[in-house]
């Protein structure tokens, strides 16, 4: 996994390409709410322009369909990186990522300048990893830079086909994401523990399966838990379960036990007959329910004090944390208190000296809503591409860099 970044490569005076990360949330009227992929490229930037190249940024943003779509337009980001630069730097925003306009543009560009392509997705061929448009891109630079570690799971010409095409570095944040991760799961500090929530657990049995090779402690919570808790035997009403993966659970929990793996599962839990902001929560005992529980269209949406506890405990003896998925529906007041025990544990032990990495939008937004992002070691900035780090798998975007 090491790789060549940016220090390894002569940028004066050359016409460096980046693939930044720029997907960010926009309200209804076009106002970014969130600029926290924005700032994490800023070291990448600011280094690349300091040594004299001529900085061109593109990304994706949305799901556009293929074509340009307005309000799926990079400007606000250009805007947005216009303010956090200041006045140090003008940032350039042409209207396309392609084409006549962006060759002069490029054409046109200083060292020490900046501009920012549109949105490579508004070209089909970009997610089709299309040769020629990778070489429309690649024609305007003179090297190539990924820094977008939240897409580098997607083989896209913007993030795997250019590589193929220029010198490829990594950017600091892609080195930053994949020297952690890379630690953590290969060269762990003991005890090392590994919280996954989230609703299904479908979309991490890989991740699962991975960790079990690597982890002391296996903590389980999130509406995957359910399926893991009928897996073994515990009812859960009317709870969200994949019935096609209890037996897949089961495998695990068996497999954990052969490995020496503590697996933790929700002793007790948050039940209500609906998931509202008005629903009036109730704890229950997982391992004895009440005899009437089964009529009241019961569900589980977080796990309960008694379990909060226990998994605080653990947690703040680690001294290795990977954490990926809320604990329950965080989002509601009554359903919060599972994922703040864990986000204040994790905090804890991180200020104890422990190394915590935290992925996944849902964890982060958490861990933003409670105050206590700033206390992680490492918030990474890829979902789908943390997982598939923790899954074990090599991501096209960071395959594609040169090795070292």
């Amino acid at each position: 996994m090491a790789k060549l970044t940016v220090r390894d490569a002569d940028v004066a005076g050359k016409k460096v390409l980046v693939r930044v990360d720029f997907n960010v949330p926009l309200d209804a009227g076009m106002q970014i709410t969130d600029d926290t992929r924005i700032r994490a490229s800023l070291p990448t930037i600011q280094y690349l322009l300091e040594n004299g190249a001529a900085v061109i940024l593109m990304s994706h943003l949305g799901r556009p369909k293929g074509g340009p779509d307005p309000k799926f337009s990079l400007a606000p980001t250009a805007a947005r990186l216009q303010e956090l630069l200041g006045g140090s730097v003008t940032v350039k925003f042409v209207g396309d990522c392609v084409g006549d306009a962006v060759k002069q543009a490029a054409r046109d560009l200083k060292p020490g300048q900046l501009l920012l392509l549109e949105n490579v997705r508004f070209h089909k061929e970009e997610e089709a990893n299309d040769p020629d448009f990778a070489g429309q891109l690649a024609g305007i630079a003179d090297l190539y830079v990924n820094d977008a570690f939240g897409s580098a799971h997607r083989a896209h010409a913007s993030t795997e086909g250019v590589a193929h095409l220029l010198p490829a570095y990594s950017g600091l944040l892609m080195e930053r994401e994949i020297s952690i991760m890379g630690k953590a799961l290969e060269d762990p500090e003991r005890p090392f523990v590994a919280i996954l929530g989230g609703a299904k657990v479908s979309d991490k049995m890989g991740v699962i399966g991975n960790l079990l090779n690597k982890v002391d402690v296996l903590v389980i919570g999130g509406g995957m838990a359910n399926t893991f808790l009928k897996a073994i035997g515990i009812p859960v009403g009317q709870s969200l379960v994949e019935n096609d993966r209890v037996r897949d659970a089961e495998a695990l929990v068996g497999r954990a036990n052969l490995q020496n793996v503590r697996i933790m599962l929700p002793r007790d839990a948050m039940i209500a007959d609906e998931m509202s902001a008005t629903a009036v929560a109730r704890t229950v005992d997982l391992h004895d329910l009440p005899p009437d529980i089964h009529e009241q269209g019961w569900r589980i949406l977080d796990i309960g004090p008694e379990s909060a506890v226990e998994y605080a405990a653990a947690i703040r003896e680690a001294r290795t944390i990977v954490w990926n998925g809320p604990m329950g529906v965080f989002e509601l007041q009554a359903f919060a208190a599972g994922t703040l025990a864990v986000a204040q544990a994790v905090c804890d032990a991180t200020r104890g000296g422990a190394t915590s990495i935290v992925g996944g939008g849902d964890s982060v937004a958490a861990l933003e809503q409670m105050g206590l992002a700033d206390c992680i070691t490492h918030v990474s900035t890829g979902g789908g591409a943390s997982l598939e780090f923790l899954e074990g798998q090599m991501l096209p975007g960071v395959a594609a860099l040169r090795d070292v």
